[in-house]
């Protein structure tokens, strides 16, 4: 009887070890696949100019692009960043409407792309377009 309880017991330290190796093993290949996500996303904004949605059940993980990481690869956008900050800091409101316009063409290239209407979306840019051209006359004049 006490070569069965023995045995128990050995098993039971095997599953013990056997179990940690497994979660350190998932936790490494977790974060393996975290930073490849990650860098996948820091490139498709690169890329393609906006950020690279999650699939909708996923709303754990947020990440946001170290401001170094730009930095390091384009020098030249940098100084054009720095060109345009003094403008954007003299009125917001232009920068508001020029975040609002760029974001409303890229909604209607999506649409379209989908092969959906584009009426809603065209007159909303116009509309953004008409505003942002007063906006900028006002602060000319």
């Amino acid at each position: 009887m006490s070569d069965v309880i023995s045995d128990y017991q050995k098993w039971k330290q095997q599953g013990d070890h056997l179990r940690a190796q497994a979660k350190q093993a998932m936790e490494t290949r977790f974060r393996e696949l975290l930073m490849e996500a990650v860098h996948i996303a820091v490139e498709y904004r690169a890329d393609f100019g906006s950020p690279l949605k999650a699939a909708s059940p996923i709303t754990a993980f947020r990440f946001k692009t170290p401001s170094k990481a730009k930095a390091k690869k384009t020098g030249k956008p940098k100084v054009e960043a720095r060109a345009e900050a003094p403008a954007a800091k003299a009125n917001p409101k232009l920068t508001g409407l020029q975040k609002r316009l760029a974001a409303a063409k890229q909604k209607l290239e999506e649409t379209k792309a989908a092969g959906k209407p584009t009426r809603l979306l065209e007159d909303k840019i116009y509309e953004i377009e008409d505003e942002l051209r007063l906006s900028t006359a006002r602060a000319g004049a």
